[in-house]
């Protein structure tokens, strides 16, 4: 079922989760023992993350470098068909620009449309470690909008390949992500919001927030999208915080502010027992003030901690 659809037949806000392929070498009973925690809140779907692959140099014999591609996760495309299969549930892959040329997204999209799959979030993703700015791959989608537009070609039937006529028209729901605090590399807030309405009007069907603390940012920027005619379902993306090591690693890896009054409690905490404490009720008071506001979804990011979002979520039923 699509996104949209899930949301325009719901009856109360929908509750859905993120999670993390396992690291290569893990077996897929490692999604389900993270899962299997929070299946009883029956989430509307789970969204599979995509990490690109990072470029590694591997000394050879004759102490020259080999320079090696090294992917640490495995695609999404398997661990989504193992978790329709396993829990009878949507699953939606994110699909992004960095590592893949328009042919392999093509291919994988494909993978994805014989599978079932009827969601996809389409996303540029993170430029390659340690490199100053994100690049595409030779014959790949540079920008989010692009990828997007490559998608809906297809569900038009348009294919890479000229000589392909009538070709199999996919029905994928798109999503792409949104900014509350502005995406770090557009230069103001007005910029960003022109892109993401470039977005909307390209295909794009429901948009998924970033991670945010402060619900007045969130407030702030549905307003500002529905000033600007974007009218599509917005989901908040909500992430509980842990430990006081991420008081510095959440802002600098993922640009989002802490409210003063959420960091200064924290700073106060012993041990990251105390900070998990502080940030699961912290999380449980923003959710429910989020469901007061009438989203359409709360869509938390696991990310390694289901017992967390358990606690959060039972809060609400």
């Amino acid at each position: 079922m699509k996104i949209t659809e899930h949301i325009s037949n719901a009856k109360d806000t929908l509750i859905s989760f993120e999670i993390l392929p396992p690291l290569k070498g893990k077996s897929i009973n490692s999604i389900y023992e993270h899962l299997d925690t929070l299946m009883e809140f029956k989430p509307s779907w789970i969204n599979v993350t995509y990490h690109r692959s990072e470029t590694a140099f591997k000394k050879r014999t004759d102490g020259s470098f080999e320079k090696v591609e090294v992917r640490k996760r495995p695609g999404t495309v398997g661990i989504c068909a193992a978790i329709m299969n396993h829990y009878k549930i949507d699953a939606v892959p994110h699909i992004i620009c960095g590592g893949f040329s328009k042919r392999e997204t093509e291919d994988a999209l494909i993978d994805l449309n014989f599978l079932g799959i009827d969601n996809v979030l389409a996303i540029r993703g993170d430029a390659e470690k340690n490199a100053a700015s994100f690049e595409p791959e030779r014959d790949g989608n540079q920008y989010a909008s692009d990828l997007l537009k490559q998608i809906v070609n297809l569900n038009n039937g348009i294919y890479l390949d000229d000589d392909i006529r009538d070709g199999w028209k996919t029905k994928f729901c798109i999503g792409v992500a949104g900014y509350p605090e502005k995406h770090f590399e557009s230069p103001n807030p007005e910029i960003d919001m022109q892109r993401l309405k470039e977005k909307v009007c390209c295909g794009a069907e429901y948009i998924m927030t970033q991670m945010f603390f402060d619900n007045q940012k969130f407030f702030e920027f549905v307003k500002t999208c529905r000033d600007n005619d974007i009218n599509v379902p917005i989901i908040p993306g909500l992430k509980p915080i842990t430990s006081r090591k991420q008081l510095s690693v959440l802002p600098r890896i993922f640009h989002v502010d802490i409210p003063t009054a959420l960091s200064e409690e924290i700073m106060r905490c012993k041990t990251d027992e105390d900070t998990e404490k502080v940030g699961t009720e912290w999380l449980i008071q923003q959710s429910k003030e989020l469901k007061k506001f009438g989203v359409p979804v709360l869509h938390y990011y696991t990310l390694g901690k289901p017992r967390v979002i358990k606690n959060v979520v039972k809060e609400l039923m």
